[in-house]
């Protein structure tokens, strides 16, 4: 019989395990030179815009202007004036720094008390981070100095918050690698019991991230990245990593378990689960092709990082693995730890005996369990009908008692728009001329207070500041930005022959939001015909290519009620070192809705393939669905608490989309593997009965894919007695 692809690649492998395993590792090695070599291009202000706010970008940018990197401290004291000695040596410490440059006089705030420095780092804007501590510094010493005398000084800017982003995403990253790996290889030690068979997947997974961690660099320099995409690599990374190759092998373990020979093993695992892999990572990859269709900048960086990942672990779990179980041998079993290693010997029997107990009333009753997981999912699904999506600012982003966060806030309480104003470009053939230069000053002055007009006359470009009411992005200031869009500004420059379009971050942030509404119809509608067809192609069943999407909707769903309650009512967010901010990152429903999409496949594949590879071998539906589900449930089981370990890991660092990320992502892989897996899926399949397996003659042109080396019908396990049929 033909073998499939990947029972091919597995006997290459394990035949040429030498080929196989040194020219993985000169792939690794090549791939982390040469993405080290080229370096990381990361996205511009300019490219990350779209609407009106990326026109205004764009006019600035081809004209050449950079905007600088602008900063804010507020001095204030407990009486009026009590700010200005304070504020003169800090002015002129800042002056000594060489880095500043615009220094204006204190502004006051309106009751004496508060006055507020402003000023930009000189350079381009793109090395303001790289310029900026000398900056902070000087603050850093005024505030110590003027705590003794009642002083407080608060600073935020472009500058000052990027280089904390910066330095809190990679703090992030290390603290997410050192505590994700240990977990993993933690788990895998008592599922396996021996230090071999554990290291075996992290190695691969890891060699897999840092190998992909270099094509992406190569990548960067034709898409250009957000600094939060090597986070989200790393996420998927170890995750499917690690979980490809447990499947694997487990199931050569499996085989050797119930006598096969070393060979005979590994081709059978070759062939079920290599070919699962396969599947599984072909549908993960496709699925994250659908973000291009979103039309964003962040989505397409994140499309191409888990491709390239996936892709990678992919191979890897088909190539490499193989060529190092063939070449270990019985010397995967090295490095036992005795009471792990007597656990984990039992671990088929102990999972099968679980999942044994779980099935029986399950299969007894289908149509009750169905009812009932369904109905717990759609509860935890019923807070995502109110769920409000933001992007949300820095200040949201830190925690409220981070020291950014008090800044922003202490700030825009006493000078509302100050730091996030909106900005007004106008370009023109003749921006000198009379008429566009009265309707320029016109709108400045109907801006009021604190609006500045800036005009680049060689460019033929102008700039108007206007501070926004409120904080700057609530909903007044947003009103307030309508307004100034939808009438002000096409009023000012009504019959002229001009561009005018508003920007600045909270209309950045409105455009995203928009092009986030319109992008996710498309990127929804591709990844459910995606899976659709790919288990369609798969399993040549409508039925089985309808209840995949239908069961991985659910799951998202439920993931979106958890995020909603925790983050946006704050329902228990306190458990997770986090807290109530209102809404939800407004890229992460489309995101989360694609990766579990993705992920879910990972389990869906792998149980419903030994489903059906026990119905190939005679079986009837009902016995099938237990002999596959019982068969693959200490694998799942293992996966699983892997991938929640790892996204939880995500969800205690402290970035607020970080902490959203992990948990919505760990939520639903934790209601998959269980509610959905151990009870859904098979009282669903009970329910539909032969229909479950069967092809259209419209589709019987499909390629039917046989289990080879399979062995016969194993019989019923001494716990496992057959299950009574529902009546």
């Amino acid at each position: 019989m033909r073998r499939n692809l990947a029972a091919r690649l597995g006997v290459w492998s394990a035949h040429h395990r030498k080929t196989a395993i040194l020219g993985w590792l000169v792939f690794v090695v090549l791939a982390t030179v040469i993405g080290g070599a080229t370096g990381t291009v990361t996205a511009s202000d300019e490219e990350m815009g779209v609407g009106d706010s990326g026109r205004a970008a764009e006019i600035l940018k081809d004209a050449g202007i950079d905007e600088p990197a602008g900063e804010l401290v507020m001095v204030g004291a407990r009486t009026a004036d009590g700010w200005r000695d304070a504020a003169a040596d800090l002015s002129q410490a800042l002056d000594a720094t060489g880095e500043v440059r615009g220094l204006k006089a204190p502004l006051p705030s309106e009751d004496g008390k508060d006055a507020l420095l402003r000023f930009e780092i000189k350079g381009a804007s793109d090395e303001a981070v790289d310029r900026v501590q000398p900056v902070l510094d000087a603050v850093a010493k005024a505030r110590a100095d003027g705590e003794a005398r009642g002083i407080s000084v608060y600073q935020f800017g472009d500058a000052s918050s990027e280089k904390e982003l910066s330095d809190l995403l990679a703090d992030d990253l290390k603290k997410a690698e050192f505590t994700a790996v240990p977990l993993a290889l933690g788990i895998l030690l008592i599922a396996f019991g021996a230090v071999v068979a554990a290291l075996l997947p992290v190695g691969l997974a890891l060699t897999a991230c840092v190998a992909a961690f270099g094509l992406l660099s190569l990548a960067s320099h034709q898409l250009h990245l957000f600094e939060t995409t090597y986070s989200v690599m790393f996420l998927m990374g170890l995750a499917v990593g690690v979980d490809y190759c447990l499947f694997y092998l487990r199931r050569e373990r499996d085989e050797r378990a119930v006598g096969r020979d070393a060979e005979t093993a590994l081709r059978i695992a070759a062939a079920t689960s290599g070919r699962a892999v396969l599947v599984s990572g072909l549908t993960v990859m496709v699925a994250m092709a659908g973000m291009f269709l979103s039309g964003l900048l962040l989505f397409k960086g994140f499309a191409v990082a888990t491709i390239l990942v996936v892709c990678v672990a992919m191979l890897g779990s088909v190539t490499v693995l193989p060529a190092l179980l063939a070449w270990l041998g019985d010397r995967i079993d090295a490095g036992r730890i005795p009471f792990l290693n007597r656990r984990a010997k039992k671990g088929a029997h102990a999972s099968g005996g679980l999942a044994a107990k779980v099935l029986r009333p399950v299969l007894a009753r289908p149509k009750f369990f169905a009812v009932g997981a369904t109905v717990l999912l759609l509860a935890l699904a019923a807070p995502a009908l109110g769920m409000k999506t933001e992007q949300l600012g820095l200040e949201k982003q830190f925690g409220s008692d981070a020291p950014l966060s008090v800044a922003y806030q202490e700030i825009t309480d006493e000078f509302p728009g100050g730091p996030a104003p909106a900005r007004v470009v106008v370009k023109a053939d003749d921006i000198g001329a009379q008429p566009v230069r009265d309707a320029l000053d016109a709108l400045t002055r109907k801006a009021g207070d604190g609006a500045e007009l800036t005009v680049h006359e060689a460019a033929g470009v102008a700039e108007i500041a206007v501070p926004l009411p409120g904080t700057g992005t609530d909903a007044e200031a947003k009103k307030a930005l309508h307004e100034l869009r939808d009438d002000t500004v096409p009023a000012a420059f009504d019959g002229l022959d001009v561009e005018a379009y508003v920007g600045g971050d909270l209309a950045s942030s409105e455009d995203f939001g928009d092009q986030l509404g319109k992008g996710i119809v498309p990127v929804f509608a591709f990844i459910t015909a995606v899976t659709f067809l790919l288990m369609l192609f798969s399993f040549r069943s409508v039925v089985i290519a309808v209840t995949s999407v239908a069961l991985n909707l659910l799951s998202v769903g439920a993931a979106y009620g958890v995020m909603t309650a925790v983050f946006q009512h704050g329902w228990g967010a306190e458990l997770i070192g986090s807290e109530k901010v209102g809404a939800v990152e407004n890229w992460m429903p489309l995101f989360v809705l694609v990766v579990l999409f993705g992920l879910s496949m990972d389990y869906h594949v792998f149980v419903v393939s030994r489903i059906r590879e026990s119905r190939d071998r005679g079986m009837d539906n009902r016995s099938a669905i237990r002999e596959g589900i019982m068969r693959t449930a200490g694998a799942v089981t293992g996966a699983a608490v892997i991938m929640v370990a790892v996204f939880a890991v995500f969800g205690t660092l402290s970035m607020q989309d970080m902490q959203q990320m992990g948990v919505g992502l760990g939520v639903a892989v934790l209601l998959d593997a269980t509610v959905v897996r151990m009870i859904l899926l098979p009282s669903l399949m009970t329910l539909l009965g032969e229909r479950n397996w069967h092809t259209p003659r419209y589709l019987r042109w499909l390629p039917k894919i046989a289990h080879e080396d399979a062995e016969p019908t194993a019989p019923p396990h001494p716990f496992n007695p057959p299950v009574p049929s529902a009546r």
